[in-house]
């Protein structure tokens, strides 16, 4: 189909569907007492918020209008509306989730947490922050300058709180405290019947428990309390480049710092990009401290580089800025997720080769597109996480603390949107080809049999993420979603996510 056709196309179904957009838009103005925060397409606000997602394919998604809630009270107002009309609607944080749908939506409502966005409130007696979902975790690092503490939240500094946390949400920080999940101490929702309840340790503990890990499955969350832990004033990091030629030295050293985790300030992502013009590895350096031990990145810093902003900066809030000229705008992105136990010393080099050549082959036809860029990067999950993870009253996705992991991060975005379909298809077949890689390598022995849940923030629409959590948590999940929304109101309307049932 031309684009001439499909244009045209366009056009004539907007027409006939032109009343419906009326409707929904229309109905909930007149059905809640807050219609100012209601904003209709073509509006400067509507616009901008359009255009502030990661993935361009989710800004070429338009729901018919908006609303921009800025209290619990609001939006508890807009779900008893919601319950007068059929229409699908979406909850945007960052609108760093790629799937479309999940924090988009085409037509219907996008319930936008932007205003969500109080200042940090700290509690210096109580060691914790309160944050707004609509938040970014440079805005929240920011707002807290001057209290020498810090959040465990995003590597890059736009990434949204809101999602990030329900998904569990990996940090630098991990290491010394865990999940960014695991760092919650209350959390104010709002339910499927509009109620607005606190959940935390004392109050609907089996709804705290689900929504560290459970997605938009059970409310809509308008606010965070969370833990806060001292931060050094200089922070040490960068980005450190090498050849693809590297790659076996490379693949080795992450192996190592991941079995022998030398230093819990310590964090890396090692990632690789593949082009049509270039493949290069693209490293992510973190200490908090102003200076690492000089042993901490031996491994790293002993392969020769080519490039490197490593340098210590005045606060983690610079580091972080710093972060987000890597994290690539402007293109669509499709994105999917593997895990697999750390292999042993003596199977390393063979593993981590084989799963990183299965990205370098199955990417390397769509990159011969002009704009295609194919990522891969390889997160640390070693027992120092996991055991920080349980220490502070554990997650959904419940890692084992006696085994070390290595999360795969798996990216291939490219420019136009003649390309979506090509792009779906090599990610798909990127995560289906190194998940056999992994069970092949468990069948035979050269790996072990364990448990082997998926990251919710990295995995793609199609991937069963409730299926690889375990029975135990899936169980919870369930009997929580059916206490708290018998009805199934967030698994009929929402327009994406990753569904209980």
């Amino acid at each position: 189909m031309n684009r001439i056709i499909r244009k045209t196309l366009a056009f004539s179904l907007l027409g006939l569907f032109a009343p419906a957009v009326a409707d929904i838009c229309s109905n909930l103005e007149a059905a809640t007492s807050t219609s100012g925060i209601l904003t209709h397409q073509l509006s400067l606000a509507y616009e901008t918020e359009i255009q502030n997602y990661w993935s361009a394919a989710c800004t070429g998604l338009r729901p018919s209008c908006m609303m921009f809630p800025t209290s619990a009270d609001e939006v508890a107002d807009i779900v008893h509306a919601l319950h007068q009309t059929d229409d699908l609607f979406a909850i945007k944080s960052g609108g760093h989730m790629p799937n479309n749908g999940f924090s988009s939506i085409q037509g219907g409502l996008l319930i936008s947490t932007k205003k969500l966005n109080n200042i940090v409130a700290y509690d210096a007696e109580t060691q914790t922050a309160k944050v707004g979902p609509g938040m970014t975790w440079a805005e929240a690092q920011k707002g807290l300058d001057g209290t020498g503490v810090t959040l465990v939240g995003g590597r890059m500094g736009g990434v949204g709180i809101g999602g990030y946390i329900l998904g569990v949400g990996l940090s630098f920080l991990s290491s010394q405290h865990g999940w960014a999940a695991n760092n919650v101490v209350d959390i104010e929702v709002v339910l499927a019947n509009g109620t607005i309840v606190h959940a935390n340790d004392s109050e609907n503990q089996d709804l705290f428990a689900v929504l560290k890990g459970g997605g938009n499955n059970f409310g809509i969350v308008t606010q965070y309390t969370l833990k806060t832990h001292p931060i050094s004033e200089k922070v040490w990091g960068g980005v450190v480049t090498f050849s693809k030629d590297q790659t076996p030295q490379l693949l080795e050293a992450i192996r190592n710092f991941v079995e022998y985790y030398p230093d819990d300030k310590a964090a890396i992502i090692p990632t690789c990009e593949h082009t049509s013009l270039f493949t290069s590895w693209f490293v992510f350096f973190f200490y908090d401290g102003a200076t690492p031990p000089a042993d901490v990145f031996a491994n790293f810093t002993s392969i020769t580089s080519e490039t490197s902003t490593i340098r210590t900066w005045d606060s983690y809030y610079d580091l972080l800025q710093s972060n987000d000229g890597y994290d690539l705008h402007g293109q669509r992105y499709a994105i999917a997720t593997e895990t697999t136990p750390l292999p042993s010393a003596e199977v390393g080099s063979e593993v981590l080769n084989t799963i990183w050549e299965t990205f370098y082959n199955v990417t390397s036809d769509v990159v011969l597109e002009l704009g295609v860029i194919a990522t891969i990067a390889l997160q640390p999950m070693p027992r120092t996480i996991t055991s920080k993870a349980k220490a502070r009253g554990g997650d959904l996705l419940d890692f084992p603390d006696t085994t070390d992991y290595v999360i795969f991060e798996l990216d291939i975005s490219h420019s136009l949107s003649i390309d979506d379909d090509t792009t779906e298809a090599a990610i798909q077949s990127l995560y289906t080809k190194i998940g056999n890689r992994v069970e092949s390598y468990i069948q035979d022995g050269t790996l072990p049999d364990v448990y082997r849940p998926l990251f919710m923030n990295d995995a793609h629409g199609t991937q069963d993420y409730w299926a690889r959590i375990s029975p135990k948590s899936r169980n919870l999940a369930k009997q929580v979603r059916e206490s708290y929304d018998p009805d199934m109101f967030w698994q009929n309307r929402t327009s994406g996510g990753f569904r209980v049932e």
